[in-house]
């Protein structure tokens, strides 16, 4: 089975995901209506919605009720995205403008702020409370997440558990949730829902590291961004924690000078090319193949079927993927 393969299984599904994602972020503010649409029809791989998909078929599955969860999910992490633009300064992601280079700061705080009411707005017609409470605590840890990296741009003296904390609550977090909602949302057995939990959690914590790797070695062309764009405006991820703490003594030095000066006496190119040929890079590569083997033990743990294989495949996508 191809990554491409489960894409093509669940295309009338997630056809349906999409008509839903572009009718909820409708308005009759034309400029609003432009604003949100922005993202949404740059794309992007529905990793959320998929996981949602996929766990909702261990247990009752109903594509009405998981639209319901589904869609919530994806522009949550849509509206992260156009916060993140307007905190990283960032002109382009997925090969387009950015909502605030496109319109401006003003327009994309509340373009986010928008898609965030009618993400909330949309769940609310689940009746379970259980799924509310899950959701709404998982928001709050994800802007903990966020004003921790805020707080900790160039700041030279991060470690590895400070790191994973981060990475967990902006991102691995909302990809648990997918895969534990989905299941609840089905009435799947309380063991599957932990178990789906910690396989989206998993995942999650590899797709980050695997990212926070990408955007140092990769090219705009794959990113849809500049590469190094962390770096340029001071997030410090795990590559160059590890080389700031084992590195080269001239690495670290030279490293330290680009973010103790903020980029003012280092170029940011000469610090891309000192990690790139530090250990940072396969050090991280390792612990985000580790985290993927406990998301395969997790699929191990579910009930034979092709849902199984499928979680079993964006693993293994995970762990290869080169943008």
């Amino acid at each position: 089975m191809r990554l491409q393969d489960i894409y093509e299984d669940l295309k009338s599904d997630l056809e349906s995901i999409e008509q839903e994602l572009s009718a909820t972020v409708a308005s009759r503010d034309s400029q609003l209506a432009a604003s949100a649409g922005h993202l949404l029809h740059a794309g992007g791989k529905r990793l959320r919605p998929v996981f949602v998909l996929l766990s909702g078929r261990f247990g009752q599955y109903d594509l009405e009720r998981l639209k319901r969860i589904a869609v919530p999910l994806e522009l949550i992490h849509m509206a992260t995205l156009v916060h993140d633009d307007v905190i990283d300064d960032a002109e382009t992601r997925r090969g387009r403008k950015t909502v605030k280079a496109q319109w401006d700061n003003r327009v994309a705080m509340y373009t986010g702020d928008f898609i965030f009411a009618r993400a909330l707005e949309v769940v609310s017609q689940i009746g379970q409370p259980r799924i509310h409470h899950i959701l709404s605590r998982a928001i709050v840890q994800m802007c903990r997440g966020e004003i921790e990296q805020i707080r900790d741009f160039y700041n030279p003296g991060q470690h590895l558990l400070r790191y994973l904390h981060r990475i967990k609550r902006k991102t691995a977090l909302l990809m648990a949730i997918s895969c534990q909602l989905g299941a609840l949302a089905s009435n799947a057995s309380e063991e599957i829902v932990r178990v789906l939990y910690r396989y989206g959690y998993y995942v999650g914590m590899a797709f980050q590291i695997t990212d926070d790797v990408l955007d140092l070695i990769g090219n705009e062309q794959q990113l849809g961004k500049p590469a190094g764009s962390d770096l340029r405006q001071g997030n410090v991820t795990l590559p160059v924690i590890h080389t700031l703490q084992f590195g080269k003594r001239e690495d670290r030095e030279r490293i330290l000078a680009y973010l103790r000066s903020r980029g003012e006496e280092v170029s940011l190119d000469e610090v891309l090319a000192r990690v790139r040929h530090a250990e940072g890079i396969p050090f991280s590569l390792n612990l985000a193949e580790r985290y993927l083997e406990k998301a395969l033990s997790m699929v191990d743990v579910l009930p034979p079927c092709s849902a199984r294989e499928s979680l079993r495949m964006i693993a293994r996508f995970v762990g290869t993927r080169t943008y």
